[in-house]
């Protein structure tokens, strides 16, 4: 089914089709029917793995290669002709079911045996262990490679800026001077520790039938041992086993899994409004794109679009992945289908994510730090030394401290002769006079510069 981006009613599937191929391969309704194909042929090998189940015992190896070759690939043209089976069913995994059993039909040992596809499943067993390998493949083989990405540059910046000293801003004002390395680091930290939360997830799935009970498996066979039969069959999967259900897998970990993503997404929203700041009062220039146009009606701009373009994204992403946090844990009594339609729009909000990762980065590489301008705020406000004097003369004993130094700056521009006059007034011992005597606004740094380059 081709339609043009032009006429997509998602960005995500018009403008932004070309920056979003690396997630279709786990959110399309491709890979959903994939998955589902997967476990529903995975499922058949594992039962007829059962010598419980008498009637798949003795099945040869020529006989599971079609479910190895159904579980390893899908293409676009099967794919389609399973939703063409749910033209007639009106139901994706029934549709899926038949499709399984036309694949087997030409296998003779699968001919008399094919009603066990789909043995003892709900929907569900199937969907749930479907968007799970679909999100656990999706964070480990794109988002987080990408959230990574993010990090290593920001760490990168941390090192290379470790010694440029920079004013800080606290309320808005002048404050305690930094390095901007110091404040790259700051954010490759905080995204970093976000990042493990996201990574550490534990991605669930549960295979029990109807309600939970695995009712349906035990009056069929009630010698074979169930519970472990679909513990091994989820975590072979390389999920975590979920025995305490309702008919769907409750979502828990889902909510856990947006969750972090959300954490992440604050903290690259606060990167983004500080960059974007601090582009707008000069402490970085943006790199020049040949042939681009920064306004339709003022050729001069060079507007910082990257980092608006991700604050945006990172909203409506956050906006989908709270909303999903908040409904997909809930279900009335032992299954509603709230869930089902919700559950397909978890690649909407990763779509809107990606798309605010590589507006970040784009966005990192196109900064030169402008040096002058830094230094420049940093000799205007000598004022920010009321700090370290009243420091060491409160170290000194020397009274009032505080309340000398916010007469002396509190309001006003000290230049550098007003505060080292002052100074020199002062009663402490020599060293820590001439230590003071020797600071300037761009060497109170603290240990700025060491944190940023031990990130």
């Amino acid at each position: 089914m081709n339609r043009s981006e032009l006429s997509a009613l998602s960005p995500l599937d018009g403008r932004y089709a070309d920056k979003l191929d690396d997630l279709r391969a786990y959110f399309s309704e491709h890979a959903l029917i994939r998955q589902r194909v997967r476990v529903e042929a995975l499922w058949l090998k594992a039962l007829a793995r059962e010598s419980g189940i008498v009637e798949l015992a003795g099945l040869p190896d020529d006989a599971l290669a079609p479910l190895d070759t159904l579980a390893r690939e899908l293409s676009v043209e099967d794919a389609a002709r399973i939703k063409e089976i749910e033209r007639s069913t009106n139901h994706d995994v029934k549709a899926v079911e038949y499709f399984i059993k036309s694949q087997l039909d030409s296998t003779g040992p699968w001919r008399r045996r094919r009603e066990f596809v789909h043995f003892g499943c709900t929907s569900e067993d199937i969907n749930n262990l479907s968007h799970a390998l679909l999100m656990l493949e999706a964070r480990n083989e794109v988002l987080l490679p990408a959230i990574d990405g993010l990090v290593t540059r920001l760490v990168e910046l941390a090192h290379r800026e470790a010694d440029t000293p920079m004013m800080s801003r606290t309320h808005g004002q002048p404050a305690t001077p930094t390095t901007l390395g110091k404040e790259f680091a700051n954010f490759a930290v905080r995204i970093r520790t976000q990042r493990e939360a996201l990574a550490a997830v534990r991605i669930a799935g549960k295979m029990n039938g109807a309600v939970g009970n695995l009712n349906a498996h035990l009056i069929a066979y009630p010698d074979v041992d169930w519970l472990a039969v679909t513990r091994e069959f989820v975590e072979s999967l390389g999920l975590e086993w979920h025995a305490y259900t309702t008919q769907i897998e409750p979502h828990d970990w889902i909510a856990a899994y947006c969750h972090a993503l959300v954490r992440i997404h604050t903290v690259l929203i606060d990167l983004c409004r500080d960059i974007w700041g601090y582009i707008s009062i000069g402490y970085f220039r943006q790199r020049i794109v040949s042939g681009e146009v920064g306004s339709s009606t003022m050729p001069h701009k060079v507007n910082p679009i990257d980092f608006e373009n991700a604050e945006g994204n990172l909203g409506i992403a956050n906006a989908l992945l709270e909303f999903f946090a908040g409904k997909l844990p809930i279900s009335r009594w032992q299954r509603d289908l709230t869930d089902s339609t919700v559950l397909r729009n978890l690649g909407v909000a990763a779509g809107h994510a990606l798309l605010s990762y590589r507006a970040i980065e784009r966005g990192l590489d196109r900064l030169d730090v402008d040096a002058a301008r830094l230094a420049a705020d940093l000799e205007l406000n000598w004022e920010l030394l009321a700090e370290p004097i009243q420091m060491v003369m409160r170290r000194y004993g020397v009274p009032d401290a505080y309340e000398q130094l916010r007469s002396l700056t509190r309001g006003q521009r000290v230049d550098m002769n007003t505060l080292r006059a002052f100074i020199a007034t002062l009663d402490v011992p020599e060293p820590a006079r001439q230590r003071l005597l020797a600071l300037s606004p761009a060497t109170y740094l603290g240990v700025a510069a060491k944190l940023a380059r031990d990130v």
